[in-house]
């Protein structure tokens, strides 16, 4: 059955077509949020309530600050509860890079806040009892091809240097860990893992609004003014007047604030999930534990779930799909990787929005006084976007910049933005051939 598709900032609501989310069917009981009704004064008002923002709310009311989180749907309605629920402790790019992007000392920085993001969420996890089936039982990354076992080595190794968590694999220890002959050795980080994640995004939301934070849902912000040294958050029923605004809208941000859509690229990452397997099959495949995502520039991601469900998610079309067929390739997928499998029956097939940016890190910025903007998670948005909102909400309590995680960075708009779908369908389709390329 569709459910109505709004993010806050957008502006409009629509239908998504597709919405038969495993997470949705399994997750722990909703809570339903009250709309914001009137006016009300905030020290914060956060616009989006995924892991950003709830994350920010949360450390905010520990810290006594005042927040208004204002969610166009429900907590966890985005990508924060449709992803793979994969706790990712690296960024898509090594130290090196980041210290070419952001200098060395910045890069340093940027490397050691990603490397601790899982401790971030498993701290919040056992604080608040929070039941979302959250384990740092590893993550691997098994190489496509010997050329792409050669890049991940150098990834490994510098990132080994940050944090000693990295261990290579041969083909041998890759297929143990997996019960997949498909791949070429790789690496595995000890501090990686996997979650429930709406589950995990309800009980952020619980906790946050337990420690004193107000969420609201059904609030999408229509409007923003800055009058008198304050900002008027406007929604359809109500306004909050606060002193800061949080924007953490990541793949649905709109045009609330002009240009800002201008400076990510949302990808649509499709997932698929099995009937619970039998106990041979769930012995045979991952059995140590572990989530995997592989080296393809096209990646594809997999893992079992609390329950015995094979998933596995990649990137989907550049539209979105409109019925079980656009799926069809990460059904084949999965039986290519596990051929023991035989005829397996598919339960549920859904969909996710991700932020994407050029560069390929999270982008913080400031464009107003008292505004300040995070977003672009590039597909690693679990584990960072729950750090990121502890981080901002140090940021809003003590007031150093210097603090932050990433430097505030002046936000520029992507080229040929206006294009972005032509342009996305032709990088797809080019990555996938390289990526087909390495495997002759």
């Amino acid at each position: 059955m569709p459910v109505t598709n709004a993010s806050a900032g957008t502006g409009s609501t629509r239908e998504y077509p597709v919405t038969d989310s495993l997470w949705a069917h399994t997750a722990t009981p909703r809570v339903d949020y009250p709309p914001l009704q009137s006016t009300v004064n905030a020290d914060v008002a956060i616009v989006g309530g995924g892991f950003t923002g709830l994350s920010c709310a949360l450390h905010l009311a520990e810290a006594g600050v005042q927040s208004v989180v204002l969610e166009a749907v429900e907590p966890g309605w985005g990508a924060s509860g449709r992803n793979g629920g994969m706790l990712i402790p690296a960024m898509k790019i090594t130290p090196a890079q980041l210290g070419t992007l952001l200098g060395p000392e910045a890069g340093r920085k940027a490397a050691e806040f990603s490397v601790r993001s899982t401790d971030v969420v498993m701290d919040i996890v056992q604080r608040y009892a929070i039941d979302c089936h959250a384990d740092l039982g590893g993550w691997l990354v098994p190489a496509h091809s010997p050329r792409a076992r050669a890049r991940l080595e150098t990834f490994a190794r510098e990132w080994h240097e940050v944090q000693a968590c990295i261990e290579m694999l041969d083909a041998a220890q890759m297929q143990a860990r997996l019960g997949s002959s498909a791949y070429h050795g790789g690496f595995r980080h000890s501090k990686g893992g996997k979650l429930h994640p709406l589950s995990y995004a309800r009980g952020l939301a619980r906790a946050a609004a337990t420690a004193g934070a107000r969420i609201c849902a059904h609030s999408e912000v229509t409007e923003l003014q800055r009058t008198q040294g304050r900002w008027r958050v406007v929604t359809a029923s109500g306004v909050v007047r606060a002193e800061r605004v949080l924007i953490a809208t990541n793949g649905y941000t709109g045009d609330l604030w002009p240009g800002l859509r201008q400076t990510v690229i949302p990808a649509h990452s499709f997932l698929v999930a099995t009937t619970p397997l039998s106990d041979n099959l769930r012995s045979s495949i991952l059995p140590g534990g572990d989530a995997a995502s592989d080296s393809r520039r096209l990646l594809l991601y997999f893992r079992m779930d609390h329950q015995g469900r094979l998933l596995l998610g990649g990137r989907g079309s550049v539209a979105e799909p409109t019925g079980a067929q656009a799926f069809a390739g990460l059904r084949a997928q999965i039986k290519a990787l596990y051929p023991q499998l035989g005829e397996v029956e598919f339960e549920h097939h859904w969909f996710g929005r991700i932020c994407i940016t050029l560069d390929k890190v999270p982008h913080l910025h400031q464009p107003a006084p008292g505004l300040t903007t995070a977003l672009g998670y590039n597909g690693r948005g679990v584990a960072m976007a729950t750090a990121m909102g502890s981080a901002l909400a140090n940021y809003f309590v003590r007031g150093d910049a210097a603090e932050l995680p990433f430097p505030l960075r002046t936000a520029k708009k992507i080229p040929l933005h206006g294009i972005r779908n032509q342009i996305s369908a032709a990088t797809i389709a080019y990555y996938r051939v390289r990526d087909l390329l390495e495997t002759l």
